[in-house]
């Protein structure tokens, strides 16, 4: 009896070092985390750093595997916050945008120009996710079933065409422009003269290379310089029309099945990953805040400089003054006055309070 106990005890120890920590704890071998663009985005690179966070702080027992280039989807990104919801999908770091159809609070900072007019836009939207606005976005997300871990950034979305400059409303009279399925953002374009396409990114750099498009709207650390923008397009314009927040999310179940300890260690590196994922978004467009904590994490880019990138690649840039930006503002009034209605008067007010705080 005493070699059978002794045998079992052995084989016991066995199995304990040779079985994941997380899988003995109940955790899946691995969690699914979905991103829209491909892995060179500054999206993607963000979701990276949170995985590898997490399954370095956890010491292996939670393992988290980016699935970039809308994998999970199909390549149809407005389906995501569904599969997430439904638990096809673990963790999603995802656009605001994407997820506006089901959720209409997030079209927010989908009003046009709506912090392009701030003396400071990143403060703005900085205001924004801190303050009352941020909170009662984060309950409109969590109320249609999912939780929420933390924000992070794609950008400010800067115009890019194969026609141009564009300096006023003017210039875009009939250019095809590139936009996801989102109503807002056609009537956005329809409303400056323009002729809006709905595409997914996954169909997007094919519609560029044939011509189906004159134009596209993205962020320029983000997207534009990891794709080669210049490649389809010779002109740029800094408008900063719109942002585009990103949310960590997790399936509420998944969620549910961490320890206490473990939900705070996600959280955590929720945080760390949204001041990465800001970073890169704003390098080389801010007071240099950026480039300061990239250095210290030893995560520099390539590319410092985004201007002078694609001025180098043959592209004419336009950088918008504050007038020329009121010009394209005053334009798209009425779709700003219609979607105060639809996204809440009370969570629009809520969010002008929060960026008139930090002027």
């Amino acid at each position: 009896m005493k070699k059978i106990v002794a045998s079992c005890i052995v084989f016991l120890c066995c199995l304990l070092l040779a079985s994941p920590q997380g899988a003995l704890a109940g955790y899946k071998a691995e969690y699914r985390l979905s991103v829209v663009p491909g892995p060179s985005s500054g999206w993607a690179q963000t979701a990276e750093f949170f995985a590898s966070l997490v399954k370095e702080r956890s010491k292996g027992r939670i393992n988290i595997k980016v699935y970039p280039s809308a994998q999970l989807m199909a390549g149809k990104q407005t389906s995501e916050f569904l599969l997430l919801r439904n638990g096809s999908i673990d963790f999603s770091l995802a656009s605001t945008i994407n997820w506006s159809p089901q959720i209409k609070e997030l079209n927010l900072t989908a009003l046009p120009f709506f912090l392009a007019v701030e003396p400071d836009r990143y403060k703005a939207m900085d205001a924004i996710m801190a303050g009352k606005s941020g909170k009662m976005i984060i309950e409109s997300v969590e109320a249609k079933g999912v939780k929420f871990i933390g924000w992070a950034e794609n950008g400010f979305r800067e115009l890019t065409t194969s026609k141009g400059p564009i300096m006023s409303p003017n210039d875009l009279k009939g250019l095809k422009i590139r936009v996801v399925g989102s109503p807002i953002f056609i009537e956005t374009f329809r409303e400056l003269g323009a002729n809006p396409v709905n595409m997914n990114w996954s169909e997007a750099t094919t519609g560029f290379q044939q011509g189906l498009v004159d134009g596209q709207e993205n962020p320029t650390n983000g997207i534009n310089i990891p794709l080669k923008i210049w490649d389809f397009h010779k002109f740029h314009c800094d408008w900063h029309y719109l942002i585009d927040p990103l949310l960590l999310c997790a399936n509420s179940k998944v969620w549910d099945g961490f320890s206490p300890e473990d939900q705070k260690l996600l959280t955590a590196c929720a945080l760390e990953a949204e001041k990465f994922g800001k970073a890169l978004s704003r390098l080389g467009m801010d007071n240099g805040e950026s480039l300061r904590l990239l250095q210290q994490l030893d995560k520099v880019p390539a590319v410092r400089d985004p201007y002078a990138c694609m001025q180098e690649h043959g592209m004419k840039v336009s950088r918008l003054s504050a007038d020329n930006i009121r010009v394209f503002y005053n334009a798209t009034a009425p779709v700003r006055e219609k979607w105060a209605k639809t996204i809440g008067e009370e969570l629009v007010k809520a969010a002008q309070e929060d960026m008139a705080a930090v002027r």
